[in-house]
């Protein structure tokens, strides 16, 4: 079986044609239950959403701010394993032919088995993944096994990371390149840190992947600032935080795709150009 990595680069390339950013969208798998998480995933990808993160829950997510960290207690305590997560990725994928990676520390993956984890995410379609903690000098395994199975691996710069070390990343990477738009753990902002901008044109400078900025979108109104610079926009905190605080699990559903749906509006850069209504 082979992943969807050719998927995720069309995805992309295609976001580019049309003037826009990808929207890229994350829920913890497992959370608030195995099948409640699937039903928001597909409200999303139904609502604008380009591409699909699905969080693999961790008992310690150091990365991760108190929302991602809300999601994957209570995913966790109600019994999520890595094949839930497998079957999230599988359903999203089968249900709307989106691409979708999986975001992930790499203890739980290397506890797994780094071929078994790549054969049964590229067996269920998924396109490749997110690994926040794993050093480019150790990553060897994985990328060898990713690329076998063709899915993207994935690497997080930060407003911190070197010249030197951008290079090395981005050498090693594939798919698209995640940009921290700050310093510190995930989680929802009030405004987009200017550094993110200046990443993204280091980062540029490097490769010729695409280049994805997270971490503090938490609105429409930063995603249209993000999209300005950037070749895609990664939000996963503000709708987890959108389900944690809905009062059933159809208002969070509803929720979800009412603000994706708002997201994926404001990355079409060309809505810039048109003259206000009555104008």
């Amino acid at each position: 079986m082979t992943g969807n990595l050719q998927l995720l680069a069309d995805t992309l390339a295609r976001a580019k044609q049309e003037n826009r950013a990808a929207l890229i969208t994350g829920m913890t798998a497992g959370f608030p239950t195995v099948n409640e998480g699937i039903a928001a995933i597909r409200a999303m990808l139904n609502s604008g959403a380009d591409i699909l993160e699905v969080g693999l829950p961790h008992s310690d997510p150091l990365l991760d701010g108190p929302v991602i960290q809300a999601a994957d207690d209570i995913a966790l305590r109600g019994g999520v394993r890595i094949a839930d997560v497998i079957r999230t990725v599988r359903e999203a994928y089968q249900a709307t032919g989106k691409p979708v990676v999986v975001m992930s520390y790499w203890n739980p993956i290397d506890r797994y088995g780094v071929d078994r984890f790549c054969d049964e995410l590229a067996a269920a379609g998924g396109a490749g993944c997110i690994l926040p903690d794993l050093p480019v000098q150790e990553s060897a395994p994985w990328r060898e096994s990713a690329a076998r199975h063709s899915l993207a691996t994935i690497f997080v710069a930060a407003p911190s990371t070197t010249d030197e070390r951008l290079r090395e990343l981005t050498a090693a990477g594939s798919g698209f390149i995640y940009a921290s738009s700050l310093m510190g753990v995930t989680g929802t902002r009030d405004s987009v840190n200017a550094a993110a901008s200046s990443l993204v044109q280091r980062i540029r400078a490097t490769t010729g992947l695409p280049v994805c900025v997270g971490i503090g979108i938490s609105n429409a109104a930063h995603a249209a600032q993000v999209a300005g610079f950037a070749d895609g926009v990664i939000v996963a905190s503000a709708l987890v935080k959108a389900v944690l605080g809905a009062s059933d699990a159809a208002a969070g559903v509803a929720t979800v795709a009412e603000l994706t749906g708002q997201l994926s509006l404001a990355t079409r850069r060309e809505l810039e150009l048109m003259p206000p209504v009555g104008a």
